[in-house]
């Protein structure tokens, strides 16, 4: 049986090479269009491979970490989850680290580990690697008795159009805000360790880490924002309303704390006496932002009510306008691609077409950072190899 993966990498790689692991007798080729496969692997994760999660934080709701496609996985991880994943690295001889965030590594800290692990296990098990093939039609692949696509994620819907399955219109996930303020832009490089940001007039809000950019906001609640958001904010031009709460913490609570600066500081300055978890610069730039330079150096004990309110809200429902997206390839990720309800669910096999067949971000489905993709990728890719090796 010859069998036609087109697309070479993640997992284009992982369905080659456990379908010959499954089946040796199966004839394998990846068909990749550039020349140079894994490419988009070896920067992933700032060139450290995010390869899975150890979903320890999100247990059996998928619908938390997958915007889209989490009932299909959850039905797959049955099969090949996110530990199966993880033993089929370590089993090759690629040690991994799971991090406090949950995230898991290769030991090494770098892509080029998993990279050369898929190359390598490419050549033991003979499986044919065609780079520089420009695939424009089924037709093009007549001559396999199966066809895998693996292409990943495609930004226009007309580079999926040669399939001829339904598509669901793709749009970017995983994306940086744009923010026209140049007082933020100063604040470049600010981490804000327990940030909440919302649209508001949606229910699509997130919590996390925040980083101030020279652009405007980036950092995993914006990221994870951004992939629960990708239709909306792909409708209006990416240019929302956005709200943050600084503090991550209920009005209640922030208004207890300012209760506590203003009884243990009264004579400090309130631009100089920040709380817990905000750097001095972004604190300066709140006060001022809420009470105006003047009041922001004047003590603790004069600040009255009014003022008190204003700087609450500051802290816990500051607004913004979004004035696009500023996407890097190393946090693309697409929303969208080939109908979940176009595949069959246990072999993602084309409802349409015999012998066609889809894993990876070619589906419908994406997740937020975190190894996230990646595992939906192993899963999928899974799925296909031992569908196919069933057939032999």
């Amino acid at each position: 049986m010859k069998i036609a993966i087109v697309g070479g990498g993640a997992a284009g790689f992982f369905a080659a090479i456990n379908m010959k692991e499954m089946q040796p007798g199966l004839q394998v080729s990846i068909l990749e269009r550039s020349q140079r496969p894994l490419a988009k692997v070896e920067i992933s994760g700032g060139g450290r491979c995010n390869v899975t999660n150890s979903f320890r934080s999100v247990g059996t709701d998928l619908a938390a970490v997958y915007p889209r496609g989490h009932r299909l996985l959850g039905r797959l991880f049955r099969s090949f989850g996110p530990r199966d994943a993880y033993e089929w690295f370590e089993r090759r001889g690629v040690r991994l680290v799971t991090q406090d965030d949950d995230c898991v590594f290769p030991q090494t800290q770098d892509a080029r580990t998993i990279s050369h692990l898929f190359l390598s296990e490419a050549r033991r098990l003979g499986i044919d690697l065609h780079t520089g093939q420009r695939i424009t039609a089924l037709d093009d692949l007549s001559a396999y008795d199966a066809v895998v696509i693996a292409i990943g994620g495609q930004p226009r819907r007309d580079a999926l159009l040669w399939l001829q399955q339904p598509i669901v219109d793709p749009v970017p996930s995983l994306f940086t805000l744009s923010i026209d303020d140049p007082r933020l832009h100063d604040l470049m490089g600010t981490v804000v360790p327990t940030a909440q940001v919302l649209l508001p007039g949606t229910k699509l809000r997130a919590a996390g880490p925040l980083l101030i950019t020279h652009w405007g906001m980036s950092g995993p609640a914006i990221l994870r924002l951004s992939s629960y958001g990708a239709r909306l904010l792909s409708e209006c031009d990416y240019r929302h309303a956005l709200a943050v709460n600084w503090l991550g913490t209920s009005e209640a609570e922030a208004r207890q704390l300012i209760s506590r600066l203003i009884a243990l500081h009264p004579q400090r300055q309130i631009a100089t006496q920040r709380p817990d978890g905000l750097q001095q610069r972004l604190w300066q730039y709140l006060t001022e932002k809420s009470l105006g330079p003047e009041r922001a150096r004047a003590p603790w004990a004069s600040l009255n009510q009014k003022e008190q309110n204003r700087l609450l809200n500051t802290l816990t429902n500051d607004t913004f306008q979004t004035t696009g997206r500023a996407p890097h390839r190393d946090e693309f990720v697409t929303c969208g691609g080939i109908a979940l309800t176009a595949v069959n669910a246990q072999t993602l096999e084309s409802r349409t077409h015999t012998g066609l067949y889809f894993c990876g971000e070619v589906l419908d489905i994406d997740g937020v950072t975190g190894g996230f993709n990646f595992q939906a990728a192993w899963t999928t890719a899974h799925a296909v190899a031992r569908a196919l090796a069933a057939e032999q």
